[in-house]
């Protein structure tokens, strides 16, 4: 028998079920990394929303049917900021691109209950990376099934247009269009720190060629 819902707008969506975001410091490291990868990746595109540990509900009046994936990707949606993503309140857009960070704890029957949930609802790629066993599995939707990619490395996934360098003995390498890499908060602060010390002893040498001129009687200014 159908059990029609008088009030659905008045059900309780939760925003949360009180887990952390990962099991151990290498998985958040990951879900923030591709997190913010795939923000600045499209921070030009309005129509792109990317989230990390948020619920989605892809049923209306059934906060039942929930997941909660580690990292998502919708095209054709605002970047608005979200306590939870009501696929109904959403033109009805299911996140096309989803990555799970496999953790260590996580059970045969979980892994084949998400990959259940995203090829019910309408994932168009699927990415389950193993952090430490450096093992990336890619699934792409045909019809209502996702179907297992068979060579990983060197795959280009057609919504974000980045390629996955996945090797079994390298942490995995995700390449922009622009042919930079995604990285770590670190990375980049590494990288920034040492640009920011070369510009200030190429302004040295610039400074100690100038007032060499100078004492030759040459004015660096006029050069």
């Amino acid at each position: 028998m159908l059990v029609q819902i008088r009030h659905p707008e008045r059900l309780i969506y939760p925003e949360s079920d009180g887990k952390p975001m990962g099991e151990t410091t290498l998985q958040v490291k990951w879900i923030i990394t591709l997190f913010n990868g795939l923000q600045g990746l499209f921070r030009d595109r309005n129509n792109v929303f990317v989230a990390a540990d948020l619920f989605w509900y892809p049923k209306y009046a059934d906060p039942t049917t929930v997941t909660a994936p580690d990292v998502m990707v919708v095209f054709g949606r605002p970047k608005w900021d979200r306590p939870s993503y009501k696929q109904w309140e959403e033109d009805n857009i299911p996140p096309q691109v989803v990555i799970e960070i496999q953790s260590p704890g996580i059970k045969v029957a979980e892994l084949a209950e998400k990959f259940t949930f995203y090829r019910r609802y309408g994932v168009e790629e699927y990415y389950l990376y193993d952090p430490k066993a450096h093992h990336l599995s890619v699934w792409r939707r045909s019809g209502r099934k996702l179907v297992s990619v068979k060579d990983v490395n060197g795959w280009v996934s057609p919504r974000l247009k980045v390629r996955f360098e996945a090797t079994s003995t390298e942490p995995l390498q995700i390449i922009r269009p622009d042919g930079g890499a995604v990285r770590t908060y670190l990375e980049l602060l590494t990288e920034n720190e040492v640009q920011r010390k070369r510009a200030e002893e190429a302004n040295r040498r610039a400074a100690l060629l100038a007032a060499r001129l100078r004492e030759l009687g040459v004015d660096p200014d006029a050069i």
